[in-house]
């Protein structure tokens, strides 16, 4: 059985390189500073830990002023710990300020990693589900389907007119009569209104009566 070839990636290399160094430094940093036993040893996690933390509030995280912010002190934290174990301090005789900075930063990184671990996160907004859209004000209620297609609507057939009374021949003559005067009087034919009033009779018959002065 052929077994695949095992890929280094030598970037990660580099990177582990450098965090075992780095982890080294800061311990010796730690121990010099009056930090013994295994406290020395747990300086360089909690600075590489504060780091990881930052990195991935950096990656998924919302607070991105805050994560740099942490990340940058870790960072410096660490650098300042491979310069000072350089040659630039004498690790025999450590100064009264370093000391106090290496017995307050298991506070500062306890703040750092609570604060990145339980901040506030800003979670991904949930899709917006489609609403339907709103009805048409079509004059039509919402049930009626717009594409159904719909009777034609006929034409009103005009009212059929009266059609004329059997007038008798007597109240044709006063109809008359009545219309002469009121020509005479006014100078205009009577129109059916007045006659039906003049003659106090229903306007169906009014109508009928007008018909036969024509």
């Amino acid at each position: 059985m052929r077994m695949g070839r095992i890929r280094v990636d030598p970037v990660l290399v580099q990177a582990v390189i450098a965090a075992t160094l780095s982890f080294a430094h800061l311990h010796d940093l730690a121990a010099a500073a009056g930090q013994d036993g295994w406290k020395a040893w747990a300086y360089p996690v909690s600075v590489d830990l504060l780091l990881v933390a930052a990195w991935h509030r950096l990656r998924t995280g919302g607070a991105k002023a805050s994560a740099w912010c942490w990340f940058l002190v870790a960072l410096v934290a660490s650098l300042g710990a491979n310069v000072a174990t350089a040659g630039l301090l004498d690790l025999h005789d450590v100064p009264a300020w370093l000391r106090i900075l290496v017995a307050g930063w298991p506070a500062v990184a306890f703040l750092g990693g609570t604060l990145l671990a339980h901040g506030t996160r800003t979670l991904p907004e949930a899709p917006k589900t489609p609403t339907a859209p709103e009805a048409e004000t079509t004059g039509r209620p919402e049930t009626e389907d717009p594409a159904a297609p719909t009777a034609p609507e006929l034409p009103t057939a005009p009212a059929p007119a009266p059609a004329s009374a059997s007038v008798p021949p007597a109240l044709v003559a006063l109809a008359r009569k009545v219309a002469d005067e009121h020509r005479t009087r006014t100078g205009t034919a009577i129109d059916t209104s007045t006659l039906r009033a003049r003659l106090g009779v229903p306007m169906p018959l009014a109508e009928a009566i007008a018909a036969h002065l024509t």
